[in-house]
């Protein structure tokens, strides 16, 4: 069995506030390195934010036009020479399965041939090390998690925050993104993921209310089905125990629209309940068309509702995208309806992109047309796209 490399015990033994501190003087003695400076990617997926004490004084950089954000949407190492070429920048994403946190930016002298290739591979082991420690650190300490905001965020919007999975996730089968505006005030919408060796369980919910409301509901619902499935019960069980558990609290007043689907990861086979109001739409071989379910009670409206799944395939190549009614129902200034003619328009303009930065595109278009205002609705939108799994591991 492998040995933990000596940056990997390093980071372990070191306090969750420190760990960058660690990581930075590691990289400093072996590569007499100038900088070494982590970006926390903001909530919106818009800027990287240096991590640091509050008040923050450094500038955030933009994730669209910067040598950092070019790391980070790629998903590569990205090196920056100065004109002389005596110096590098090496930027560096740092991401746990897929998940986008941030980027690990480090300034380092070089020779003439440039950075060597095997130091450029030794600072990917500390990004992916660091990566790592930063999912469990953010349990003990608010440090990282101060470094994703660039402004406040309001009370209901930790709450929905804090109840997330993460915002993308990759595996041989699956590549999954998905993300949540106005970011930094939401309401009720949000999405969950698990998944086990042979299933993928994911849930996009359309919360009832605005605020502080629509989160505690919101929060109601989620961890009532996250102990149903933990439970091992099936996806029809799942959706009945969460849709008493809404009921016993509110009889009726308020409820919860939401979808509910297991992926067999073997073989494409699809469980879904639609419960809601969030809409499915199927990219497959260049057409774009939307996935017609039979509409069910939302979670929580009537007691003692029987949920049915349907069932559907989903083949190599297939991108679905989750959306919810702040998507397609936004309204611009002058009061026009955003059309499923543009919503599937802007399906197919962001087809080459990966599932981890789909939502953010399609939430960009949507701004050009609602404009700048206040939303009158939280969005959401998740990309899934399939791959299948591969023939050596079903085999």
């Amino acid at each position: 069995m492998d040995r933990p490399s000596a940056v990997e015990r390093s980071l372990r033994e070191a306090a969750p506030h420190e760990i960058f501190d660690v990581i930075s003087s590691l990289v400093k003695r072996r590569h007499r390195a100038r900088t070494v400076e982590l970006l926390m990617a903001d909530y919106a997926m818009t800027r990287l934010q240096p991590v640091g004490v509050l008040p923050h004084t450094r500038t955030p950089v933009s994730v669209h036009d910067s040598g950092p954000g070019r790391a980070f949407g790629a998903q590569a190492p990205h090196c920056v020479y100065d004109g002389p070429g005596s110096m590098v920048t090496a930027y560096l994403p740092v991401s746990v399965r897929g998940d986008r946190l941030g980027v690990l930016s480090v300034a380092l002298p070089v020779g003439e041939g440039g950075l060597p290739p095997e130091v450029l591979e030794e600072l990917r082991d500390c990004a992916d090390a660091l990566a790592h420690e930063l999912v469990v650190a953010e349990r003990d300490t608010d440090l990282f998690l101060q470094a994703r905001r660039t402004e406040r965020l309001t009370l209901a919007a930790e709450m929905q925050w804090q109840l997330l999975p993460g915002r993308s996730c990759a595996r041989p089968e699956y590549s999954l993104g998905a993300q949540l505006e106005p970011a930094y005030a939401i309401f009720g919408d949000c999405f969950d993921w698990s998944a086990s060796a042979d299933d993928l369980y994911v849930t996009v919910s359309n919360g009832m209310g605005e605020g502080i409301e629509a989160a505690l509901l919101t929060n109601l619902a989620i961890n009532a089905l996250r102990n149903a499935r933990r439970a091992g019960l099936d996806l029809g069980d799942q959706a009945y125990l969460a849709d008493q558990a809404i009921f016993g609290q509110h009889r009726g007043s308020r409820y919860l629209s939401t979808l509910l689907l297991r992926f067999h990861l073997p073989t494409g086979g699809v469980e879904i309940i639609d419960a809601g109001s969030p809409r499915i739409w199927r990219l497959r071989k260049g057409v774009v068309e939307p996935i017609d379910l039979e509409a069910q009670m939302p979670l929580g409206m009537f007691e003692d509702t029987a949920y049915v799944p349907q069932r559907f395939e989903v083949e190599p190549g297939d991108r679905l995208l989750f959306i919810s009614d702040g998507v397609y129902d936004a309204l611009s200034p002058g009061g026009e309806r955003y059309s499923l003619r543009a919503l599937a328009g802007s399906i197919s303009s962001t087809r080459m992109l990966p599932a981890s930065q789909v939502p953010r595109a399609m939430l960009q278009e949507l701004l050009g047309h609602r404009g700048s205002g206040p939303a009158a609705d939280d969005s959401l939108v998740l990309c899934l796209d399939w791959h299948g799994r591969p023939a050596a591991k079903r085999g």
